[in-house]
């Protein structure tokens, strides 16, 4: 069966508040983060623009994240990678940033490498049957089942069997690893540019398609993965990290994006802990939550109740603050972007740079959570799994 939005049933399982799949995620007009203004820069951003711009000019998007200089240094490794140095053809890269773009209506995105496709040699007309996904004609197989990997990706938060199996016949482990983390890290990106408002610069004139209805059709969720698709190197370390370990160019700048959150943000432990666990919660990724209750995070030491995470924004007892982080996700998963009324929260509890890192983590951990649930990356012995709450 195919849906609109995953459902549950004997053969499917259930997300808790899945993303949309009938309605476009609403783009802002205006910023809600001015980028910063070259008369701002210091020596620290001119070093950042030199290094990921190219030609030493800023774009929108590099000159919101230069509002938080160790934001860009942990983005902009991986955006590098996927764009330019990833195994992947130029060509399939910019259909899986332009479709993960349009899924997530991120204007910014879609302006951007609209221009770079036709670099890559998409027609105009290719660049607006993105758009309408993987059923109009003139896609070739692999390029059909590239535009499903996105969509299940964003929706279902993992992939089918067939779906990684007809991948399998066109690209080598390496390559399925690079088309995967496109989708997820564009995700990323989309998130925190919808939610900070960036817009598209005035010389990147494409725009998304307005008269493309909004549809993504996918079969339903599978049930989680018992068996790993990709086998962890053996060694030290947890199974993630040794998982990403069998594609070291593609691991190295990767995570330089956790390394933000996890080293250089001023989000308290408490706070990071709740988003990391409840965007887990939202993709249904168990070893995002066993590592996070446990052996990584140590949830509980921080003072974070994960059955009240799972229970969500109206968990009894919640404060107004947990309750805000939690609304936070869960905005962010099922809608792109964040809320005005959440938006205005979240500034007001947090400071400028508090308020970007709290977008930044769950939208960097639903990457993480989307990657794991692909790869079925398996708990290890003591991981704790989900509390007993019923998804809704």
């Amino acid at each position: 069966m195919w849906a609109f939005i995953t459902a549950k049933s004997s053969a499917a399982q259930a997300l808790p508040n899945p993303p949309r799949a009938d309605q476009q995620p609403v783009s802002l007009s205006s910023p809600r983060i001015a980028p910063l203004p070259e008369s701002e820069w210091t020596d620290v951003h001119r070093e950042l623009v030199e290094q990921y711009s190219g030609d030493g000019r800023a774009d929108n998007q590099l000159r919101t994240l230069l509002n938080v200089p160790a934001i860009v240094e942990g983005l902009m490794p991986f955006t590098v990678y996927l764009t330019e140095e990833s195994g992947l053809s130029p060509r399939d890269r910019q259909l899986l940033i332009l479709r993960t773009a349009w899924l997530c209506g991120n204007q910014s995105l879609w302006a951007t490498h609209a221009a770079r496709a036709r670099e890559a040699g998409l027609t105009s007309q290719e660049i607006r049957l993105v758009a309408q996904g993987s059923n109009p004609p003139g896609w070739n197989p692999a390029e059909q089942q590239l535009l499903q990997l996105a969509d299940q990706l964003y929706v279902n938060s993992s992939v089918t069997d067939g779906t990684w199996k007809a991948l399998s016949e066109h690209y080598d482990e390496r390559l399925m690893m690079d088309a995967v983390e496109t989708v997820n890290h564009f995700t990323v990106l989309s998130m925190i540019y919808n939610s900070y408002g960036v817009q598209p610069d005035a010389d990147t004139p494409d725009r998304l398609p307005t008269d493309v209805p909004y549809r993504i059709v996918v079969p339903e969720r599978e049930p989680s993965l018992r068996t790993a698709r990709l086998t962890p190197l053996d060694g030290p370390g947890i199974a993630v990290s040794r998982t990403f370990a069998r594609h070291s160019a593609l691991a190295q700048p990767r995570g330089r994006r956790a390394n933000y959150i996890n080293r250089v943000s001023p989000l308290t432990p408490h706070d990071r802990e709740i988003l990391i666990l409840r965007i887990g919660w939202d993709c249904q990724a168990v070893y995002e939550w066993a590592k996070h209750v446990g052996t990584v995070g140590r949830a509980r030491d921080h003072g974070v109740n994960p059955t009240a995470v799972a229970e969500g924004p109206n968990a009894p007892n919640a404060s107004t603050l947990d309750a805000m982080l939690l609304r936070t996700v869960d905005e962010l998963y099922r809608n792109a972007i964040l809320s005005d009324e959440t938006w205005t929260a979240l500034t007001t509890h947090y400071d400028l740079v508090k308020a970007m890192s709290a977008i930044y983590t769950p939208s960097s951990y639903r990457a993480t959570s989307m990657s794991l649930n692909a790869y079925g990356v398996q708990l290890e012995e003591g991981d704790e799994e989900f509390p007993d709450v019923p998804l809704r």
